[in-house]
């Protein structure tokens, strides 16, 4: 019963938002950045309300440490409460790089277009190198994004190696790359048979590598980094493979 009426509460909130995504629809010829500050108002209220709904404890750490500007935001990925997390409590616009299926759900695929959301065929090459342009794009406009580069979502916690492939968003736009840890979201649904529970769960925000730090490094190189910040600030440790890898 209280997942039904989480789900409900949900798709009231969304629905709720209609008047407000109106409006952002025609500030087409305000300033970027007062657009994307009017969807991040939005997104922060309905997601920490239905994050709330689950009766969650959520700790924010590190927000201290994002700089100015752009950035990319690079994350573990445990569940589907992740996005509403980052939503909710970033303090700044961000979009997702996202799959293709989301386009499908009415209201929040077009709140997902406004925040400058990138969808990807993982089945499509061709795709996918149109999705690596569309987020310099967003980035080069100020608009911040997230990606998840282990392609999946963990139900039991573990971390696995980070693709490199999406960290070229960062590489092309010369942005910060921010290391992101999140923990405990796989117990608010996705370790307990979809049914929605409360979960004490963390945002951990870590410290930029900046442009003059990465240029140097090939992307696989920046990708095993940021796993490895990922891992530390969860207190994982490294994988006998990556440890062996390291040791060679």
């Amino acid at each position: 019963m209280k997942t039904f009426w989480i789900y409900t509460y949900a798709v009231l909130l969304v629905v709720k938002s209609i008047p407000q995504l109106i409006k952002v629809k025609k500030m087409n010829d305000q300033p970027f950045e007062k657009k994307a500050w009017t969807i991040h108002q939005t997104a922060v209220d309905i997601c920490t309300k239905a994050i709330r709904e689950t009766k969650s404890n959520v700790m924010v750490q590190g927000l201290e440490n994002l700089p100015e500007g752009p950035v990319l935001f690079v994350s573990n990925h445990q569940s589907l409460f992740d996005i509403l997390l980052f939503l909710g409590y970033i303090n700044r616009p961000i979009g997702f790089i996202a799959k293709k299926e989301i386009k499908k759900i009415p209201l929040i695929n077009a709140w997902m277009e406004e925040m400058q959301c990138v969808f990807i065929d993982r089945s499509n090459r061709r795709s996918a190198l149109k999705v690596i342009d569309d987020g310099v794009e967003s980035l080069e406009k100020g608009q911040s994004m997230v990606v998840f580069p282990e392609g999946t979502r963990s139900k039991d916690g573990s971390i696995q190696p980070f693709k490199s492939g999406s960290l070229r968003l960062a590489t092309r736009a010369n942005v910060p790359i921010v290391p992101v840890a999140i923990k405990d979201t796989r117990y608010m649904l996705e370790a307990n048979d979809g049914k929605i529970n409360a979960a004490n769960i963390e945002l951990l925000v870590g410290t930029p590598i900046m442009p003059e730090t990465y240029q140097s490094l090939k992307a696989t190189k920046i990708a095993d980094r940021v796993y490895r910040e990922v891992l530390e600030m969860l207190g994982h440790e490294l994988p006998k493979s990556k440890a062996t890898e390291t040791n060679a």
